[in-house]
């Protein structure tokens, strides 16, 4: 087919560093209807495919390994950055969970959802980050689950990893939707350190009913898929 996917790192780290590679695709007639073969045969956490881009909004779609989402942040964070830099003066971005509000600030992406538009997570709060950096993800077999411990409460830091199985993912190196969803369930703003140091940012919004997520991408070139 020589199908290729442009590629860029979300939630990387003020030197560019670590992050969650995305897949961008461009949706077409070699595209549709095998979104998902596509998304398994590259093997990231998520690809997201670009149906549309007019006056300022996008509409995509958002698939892991095996399944659909209805809303991810780390693509969405990441098409917006991209996005932007390609010049489209992109603000809000159309996935099936609904309308997801997009802005920048210096040099992040924040988008804007709804807590509960992501996968359901199973929380599990350790002591200490050393206990989430010493977890063996070998240990789950099945589900979505965010493991993570306060670094520094009072600032609001956190320590995390991700394991889901039960999405493809054995560990996701940032998970925007998780981050949003943390945030809504403790009412407070974060700056999470993910995986191996990828770096989120959480901010809750109108009156906790909203929670933005950013971060700073790097674009990562391109890869042919078959």
């Amino acid at each position: 087919m020589g199908l290729f996917a442009d590629v860029v790192n979300v939630f990387v780290d003020p030197r560019g560093q670590y992050g969650n590679p995305l897949g961008i695709i461009w949706s077409s007639d070699s595209t549709r209807g095998q979104e998902q073969q596509i998304a398994s045969d590259l093997g990231f956490s998520e690809t997201i495919f670009i149906d549309e881009v007019s006056d300022g909004r996008c509409r995509a779609r958002i698939f892991t390994p095996t399944r659909e989402l209805a809303f991810a942040g780390h693509p969405t964070v990441g098409l917006a950055a991209w996005l932007r830099g390609s010049g489209d003066d992109i603000r809000s971005i159309v996935v099936p969970a609904g309308t997801v509000h997009v802005r920048t600030e210096r040099d992040l992406a924040f988008v804007t959802a709804v807590p509960d538009w992501g996968p359901e997570f199973e929380f599990q709060q350790l002591e200490s980050p050393q206990d989430v950096e010493s977890v063996d993800p070998a240990a789950y077999g099945g589900g979505i689950f965010y493991v993570w411990a306060w670094s520094d409460e009072r600032a609001g830091r956190v320590r995390s990893r991700m394991f889901g199985p039960a999405i493809g993912i054995p560990e996701d190196p940032a998970t925007g939707a998780a981050a949003i969803r943390l945030a809504g369930m403790l009412g407070r703003d974060l700056e999470i350190t993910q995986g191996e140091g990828s770096q989120l940012f959480a901010r809750v919004v109108d009156d906790g009913r909203l929670v933005e997520v950013g971060g700073r991408t790097a674009n990562a070139g391109n890869v042919e898929i078959r």
